[in-house]
């Protein structure tokens, strides 16, 4: 069920220091497993792959715009006209840490699957459990949610922001191995039908205890391991 997703890229951010169409065209050949839309005039292109594929696309991106906004602070004495350049030579990393040095501390990001994220989110609130001086922030882009963790306190906690990171990431990757999604459609249902689906989930949810349902104004996701999955998905519809 993972095992595709699609998300939006904003490449605008880049078009002070790129060509635009040349980065689409150095990024597509390095992630040659991945499919372009077209570029859009407003920056914006869609991708769509495995999950592990997005990830690294993403990762690779968040430490370009880290860098060149290093860059710019090096150079904002010198002038403050950047010409656009043509692009360099990357290699798409296969792990990057993410790792941001501010003036607040340390900040972590790990991109994982929205359905994953829930799923931990609710069954496993411990993995986001941290102290006053560590913070944790997402952004939800479709398929696709970006958590930050970021130290906002003492130096000495410094450290915590990796481990938490770790974890999410240690647990990501036990549920991406294990979790499926099945999805009940409510194309061409009335409301009554609608809401009949959503009172059979809820009555069955006792018996299935690690299941999370995730209703939608057009569908209901059900993620779990597959035959808990294939089994609920069978007696609601039934």
């Amino acid at each position: 069920v993972f095992s595709s997703v699609t998300s939006v890229l904003n490449m605008s951010v880049f078009k002070d220091q790129f060509v635009l169409e040349d980065l689409i065209e150095e990024i597509k050949k390095k992630s040659t497993a991945l499919s372009f839309g077209p570029l859009q005039s407003n920056g914006h292109i869609s991708v769509q792959g495995s999950f592990p594929e997005i990830k690294l696309l993403r990762d690779f991106l968040l430490l370009k715009a880290k860098s060149l906004s290093e860059e710019d602070k090096r150079e904002e004495s010198k002038s403050h006209q950047r010409p656009r350049r043509r692009l360099q030579q990357h290699k798409l990393p296969r792990e990057t840490s993410n790792f941001v040095d501010g003036a607040d501390g340390e900040k972590q990001v790990v991109v994982l699957d929205t359905d994953i994220y829930h799923y931990m989110k609710y069954f496993f609130p411990r993995t986001f459990l941290v102290n006053d001086n560590v913070v944790i922030s997402d952004i939800t882009d479709g398929d696709i949610t970006t958590v930050c963790i970021e130290n906002v306190g003492n130096r000495s906690d410094a450290g915590q922001v990796l481990r938490v990171k770790e974890k999410i990431e240690d647990e990501s990757i036990k549920l991406h191995n294990t979790l499926r999604k099945g999805r009940i459609s409510f194309q061409e249902h009335t409301r009554d039908e609608k809401q009949r689906y959503k009172w059979a989930c809820e009555n069955l949810k006792p018996h299935y205890p690690h299941v999370l349902i995730i209703p939608y104004d057009t569908h209901i996701d059900i993620v779990g391991n597959s035959s808990e999955i294939f089994e609920f998905t069978k007696k609601v519809s039934s």
